[in-house]
């Protein structure tokens, strides 16, 4: 991988493969199987494959290959696993490295299908968990034993923007062997230095920000050679959970504008979240850039920006956030972020309506939050948007 050239340039040229025919643009390999000159090579092929060889799309392919070593160059990463999913990849790194009886620490703040992985699935096959508020320090020492496996938590949580001290709880984790695993999703690959502040496995849903235009589904996990093709391959070949060599494609032609894309967002999030502030029908306003937010030092040190997403807290619960909603025009309503349009999301109804409402309560998940994933528009036509609708709400 070439190592020294920046971010921007990674983004549009790493890992690219051409075939004989010297095509400009990124090929799609539609292909599930791949011919062998003759018997012998097969044999050999399946033995081990070389750096350029493929045997089944469940495997691997040229496409697939290509997304997954630009995306490890970018992270920071030795290599790359691209999956079906971003659930896929979560599941895939969780259930390919604990077996019964180990033990993992996890931040309490999760997306809540990470939390039925958690809760429901590992458990149900004699994995130990052990839940801690991401945010302090304390908890994770306590929690973290020495025959602690694993540690998993997302670098900025869903929905409430609470971050995680990556190298503190890197070195806690560390100390006793375990491996420390962080979903990246909210501060994308293009804030986010978690390889260099400890972290040992990275996974992204790539439906959100890779991807960037809300099409396709689609997830990856960045590790060491070790970790992704000694212990995740062979679970993911075997299961299924490989990405399409379509979809691939589509994630490599989101990366292209990635940096301009979540730099952009981020900026716009910034002057929402400051127009928001201090508006008498809200709350509170959530976002890490703002000096308010109460782990904002750590923010600016750690990504060295607010990110993407901005949440905010209607003071008239269920029904102001509603009316709120209804009343959006330019921003849509759904339940996807990261993406080029602004979504607004009522998590407490959607994403985590599931959780009991202590735990709601306990991870501030009130009925008048909403989660904002700003998008491309000009900032002043959203901040309009935003502004006739809290109007709306207080009516």
């Amino acid at each position: 991988m070439t190592k020294d050239w920046n971010t921007r340039t990674k983004l549009v040229h790493e890992g690219s493969r051409r075939s004989q025919y010297g095509e400009m643009a990124e090929a799609i390999f539609l292909t599930q199987g791949f011919v062998y000159p003759d018997a012998e090579s097969a044999e050999a092929r399946f033995i081990k494959a070389g750096e350029d060889e493929f045997i089944y799309a469940r495997y691997g392919n040229p496409t697939t290959r290509m997304f997954e070593e630009r995306i490890a160059s970018l992270e920071g990463t030795e290599d790359a696993f691209a999956t079906a999913s971003g659930m896929a990849a979560v599941s895939g790194v969780l259930m390919a490295m604990l077996r019964a009886g180990d033990h993992i620490v996890s931040s309490r703040a999760l997306f809540g299908s990470c939390l039925y992985v958690l809760e429901e699935v590992l458990t149900r096959y004699g994995v130990r968990v052990t839940f801690v508020d991401g945010a302090d320090l304390n908890q994770w020492r306590a929690a973290v034993t020495p025959g602690t496996k694993a540690v998993f938590f997302e670098s900025m949580s869903n929905p409430t923007l609470e971050l995680v001290d990556i190298r503190s709880v890197s070195e806690i984790a560390h100390a006793v062997g375990a491996l420390v695993v962080v979903d990246n999703v909210f501060a994308t690959p293009i804030f986010s230095k978690a390889v260099e502040q400890g972290a040992d496995v990275i996974v992204y849903s790539t439906t959100k920000h890779i991807d960037g235009q809300g099409r396709a589904l689609g997830g990856v996990v960045c590790g060491t050679t070790e970790f992704i093709r000694k212990t995740l391959e062979p679970y993911m070949k075997h299961t299924g959970g490989s990405i399409s060599p379509f979809t691939a494609w589509l994630m490599l032609n989101g990366m292209v504008t990635l940096d301009l894309r979540c730099r952009a967002m981020a900026d716009s999030a910034l002057a929402v979240a400051k127009a928001l502030e201090g508006d008498a029908r809200i709350a509170r306003v959530i976002y890490p850039e703002l000096p308010s937010h109460p782990q904002h030092e750590l923010a600016m040190a750690q990504m060295g920006s607010g990110g993407t997403l901005v949440t905010f807290d209607l003071k008239g619960g269920k029904e102001a956030a509603f009316r709120f909603m209804n009343a959006l025009e330019i921003i849509k309503i759904s339940n996807n972020l990261g993406d080029a349009k602004s979504i607004a999301t009522h998590p407490t109804t959607t994403t985590h309506q599931r959780l009991p409402q202590a735990q709601k309560d306990k991870l501030g998940i009130t009925p008048g939050l909403i989660r904002l994933s700003v998008g491309l528009e000009d900032p002043r036509d959203l901040i309009a948007d935003l502004q006739a609708a809290l109007a709306a709400s207080a009516a």
